[in-house]
């Protein structure tokens, strides 16, 4: 089999894997898969045949958790298609020669294992089963399939932050709840929807944030982001750390030096920073704004920028920021 290939996800077009989900919907048909498993059950078995300098056939791998199952071509139907009557079956097709599908099958393997049997992961090899993939119309590894009913539901190519994997299945589950029983008799057994598995990396940085490191706070979330450019929960956290220890560093004077100092831009800055800190951010964005119509070139920048971070400390609807942000451009245009 050729090895199918996958482009970089940092610039994959989220309106193809839009496409390619919603075409998927429509134009696969899985009966193909269905006829040539019910053929190999009636075709009689060849008695196995010895592996190359061994006793036998090896057994297949143990999946890592009863919600993990390693799918093959002859068993897709009874696997994947059967199961999916009852709760979702999120297919991964893989291959062990792709590096995105050895950073993605872990993180699936991981979400699958704390699903509580809401739904199942159904790995595939491509290169063991090509014929699945070719069903499915896979054209880069990974790609993964959302069956339920029998009928692939949604799907998405390429590797995608896990945090953005939560939702796509949460909103999967939330879709299916009333049409797929096995989900509520697992939310039911288990006391309820599962809640989402700890990240240790976030642990890991929450802590050193309790603690006061907000050095290594800062450096865990730049780690995070380093993996995961996308991952919004790192950068709202990252923006909050950063915030908090220039906020516990400024001279609680700041405000009174930055009003004797106007041209200041520093001054400007610490002194925002600290009318945030005390739930004045209407005064902080004034500040720095009529900063920006004073200053021009780096500096200007500068106090932009700083004003802009200030801005994703807060919701996007906070009616402070909203104003600010008018006149923010009304002082830059």
């Amino acid at each position: 089999m050729e090895r199918v290939t996958r482009p970089d996800p940092r610039k994959a077009d989220p309106r193809k894997n839009a496409a390619f989900a919603a075409g998927m919907s429509r134009a696969v048909d899985l009966s193909a898969l269905k006829a040539r498993a019910d053929a190999a059950r009636t075709t009689p078995a060849r008695p196995p045949q010895p592996a190359q300098g061994g006793d036998g056939d090896a057994p297949a791998p143990a999946p890592s958790s009863a919600n993990v199952i390693e799918v093959t071509e002859a068993t897709f139907q009874a696997e994947v298609v059967e199961r999916s009557l009852q709760v979702p079956v999120i297919v991964d097709l893989r291959a062990d020669w792709a590096e995105p599908s050895q950073q993605l099958t872990p993180v699936l393997e991981r979400l699958a294992a704390a699903s509580g049997g809401t739904w199942l992961l159904a790995k595939i090899d491509v290169d063991a089963s090509p014929r699945v993939a070719q069903v499915f119309g896979a054209q880069s590894v990974p790609t993964v399939v959302a069956v339920a009913g029998g009928q692939p539901v949604d799907a998405f190519a390429g590797a995608m932050p896990e945090d953005q994997i939560k939702q796509w299945i949460k909103s999967l589950l939330d879709a299916l709840r009333d049409k797929l029983p096995g989900i509520k008799a697992a939310e039911a057994a288990t006391g309820g929807p599962e809640p989402e598995p700890e990240d240790p990396r976030f642990t890991a940085a929450e802590d050193a944030f309790e603690r006061g490191d907000y050095a290594a706070a800062e450096a865990a979330y730049e780690q995070i982001l380093a993996a995961e450019p996308a991952n919004e929960l790192a950068k709202a956290a990252l923006g909050q750390v950063r915030f908090v220890a220039r906020a516990e560093a400024a001279d609680p004077t700041a405000v009174s030096k930055a009003d004797a100092t106007p041209d200041d831009v520093d001054a400007q800055l610490a002194a925002a920073d600290v009318e945030v800190a005390q739930q004045r951010p209407d005064a902080a964005f004034a500040r720095l704004i009529s900063t920006v119509r004073r200053t021009a070139g780096d500096e200007r920048d500068r106090v932009r920028s700083h004003l802009v971070e200030l801005f994703e400390l807060f919701p996007p609807d906070d009616p402070n920021v909203a104003a600010a942000r008018r006149d923010l451009a009304s002082a830059l245009f």
